[in-house]
């Protein structure tokens, strides 16, 4: 946890435009935007030249921030989330993602899919890597979002602009599919 101060301190740094606060907030945020990125974006080339973009807007956007609305993390996951997603939009890259059936992803059960995915051992764990990379980046960052970076349900809402419970659903339907992905690999 970051303390409040050193925040405090930051933020009114980074609305004043000093070089410190920058170099502070990348100190603290850097890691963590850089992880939500290359999750997304899998080449780490483009994931550095997203991570730039990403700090200029927080920079040229400080001013917008509301600290009523979400944590600096979130809103920043916020930003994250809005400049990798335009940016793989914009790359259109030629990915055959993982389509599902709804039939299919229904008839799994939530335990099955608890079983599969909850408590890995190593070689689920590669599984579960190589099968987050067959699923559409929206899909992928609400995954990573909730359990690499163990946002809340409310958290994740306001990164991708939605509602809790449209993610609830969203996550519910992913993780079928990851599951489906993983039978898929393993035979």
């Amino acid at each position: 946890m970051i303390n409040t101060d050193i925040e405090t301190n930051m933020i009114e740094g980074l609305r004043k435009h000093q070089p410190h606060a920058q170099q502070t907030m990348i100190k603290l945020y850097g890691n963590h935007v850089f992880n939500q990125v290359v999750r997304l974006v899998l080449v780490v080339e483009d994931a550095e030249e997203i991570y730039q973009d990403i700090f200029l807007k927080v920079f040229h956007n400080i001013h917008m921030y509301d600290e009523n609305k979400s944590s600096l993390k979130t809103w920043i996951s916020r930003i994250t989330y809005n400049e990798t997603i335009t940016y793989l939009r914009h790359k259109r890259q030629k990915i055959i993602y993982f389509e599902d059936e709804e039939w299919e992803l229904e008839s799994l059960s939530e335990s099955e899919v608890e079983m599969t995915l909850g408590q890995p051992d190593k070689e689920t764990v590669q599984l579960i890597r190589t099968a987050l990379k067959q699923l559409p980046p929206d899909e992928r960052s609400i995954i990573t979002m909730f359990y690499y970076e163990e946002m809340s349900l409310k958290e994740i809402a306001y990164v991708t602009d939605s509602i809790p419970t449209t993610i609830a659903s969203k996550l519910c339907r992913t993780r079928k599919k990851l599951c489906k992905i993983i039978k898929m690999l393993q035979s």
